[in-house]
């Protein structure tokens, strides 16, 4: 069980003296919770979102009692990539909840590997319904049905673990291999030798007449 504790928060207070005391405010809501602002453990919250990610369920442990909730979105800095707030989802007990899953492409695709195939993700998560505590971390998506340039994985294809159920639309394509592009080899234009011969005596006549003229400006005047 993933686990966070959390503190109410003065919403008072400036967000950047709360993180400069080692904490990254929050806030929690849901169908049946107010929103709440929170402050919870910079280090602790960092531990807990790379495991957890957006699809986990994660236990808040507030001074209003147990909430269990999902992370619903952090709010990055844009320069340092740390995390500046966290929004946390507290879902009905006893009730399902619908979540984006994250996809993981697994297995080898003879398509790709004999074929040489290009392998294109068309999504990369799966909307599904599901208990909380059903709820995996990832759903893997086996590529190795993917034989020719033809195939396709569609949604209604992978299969789910138990306890959750599709809520993408059945024929959305997941995944699907797309045939190799042939580049094409540029044409030379041949080479006019004879346009080359032209030329070339083209400019060694000039050369003559321009050292003719040199040598008519050298010559001495007659006495």
């Amino acid at each position: 069980m993933l686990t966070l504790k959390a503190e109410t928060r003065d919403i008072h207070t400036k967000p950047e003296i709360v993180r400069k005391g080692g904490k990254i405010p929050a806030v929690f809501y849901g169908k049946k919770e107010a929103s709440t602002p929170i402050s919870i453990g910079k280090v602790e919250f960092l531990k807990v979102w790379r495991e957890a990610g957006e699809s986990s369920v994660v236990t808040l442990e507030t001074p209003e009692g147990v909430k269990e909730s999902l992370i619903q979105d952090v709010d990055l800095d844009p320069i340092t990539g740390n995390p500046r707030h966290a929004d946390f989802y507290v879902f009905e007990k006893g009730h399902k909840v619908e979540v984006e899953l994250p996809l993981e492409f697994i297995g080898v695709s003879p398509a790709v590997k004999d074929l040489g195939g290009i392998l294109v993700k068309v999504i990369h998560e799966l909307e599904v319904i599901a208990m909380p505590k059903d709820l995996p971390h990832n759903i893997e998506v086996d590529i190795g049905s993917l034989s020719n340039f033809e195939d396709q994985i569609l949604a209604k294809d992978i299969v789910l673990p138990q306890g959750v159920e599709l809520k993408e639309n059945p024929e959305e394509v997941v995944a699907l291999v797309s045939a190799p592009r042939e580049e094409k080899e540029e044409e030379v234009a041949p080479v006019d030798l004879s346009q080359i011969e032209v030329e070339k005596k083209g400019k060694e006549e000039e050369t003559e007449t321009t050292e003719t003229n040199e040598d008519d400006k050298k010559e001495p005047p007659h006495s």
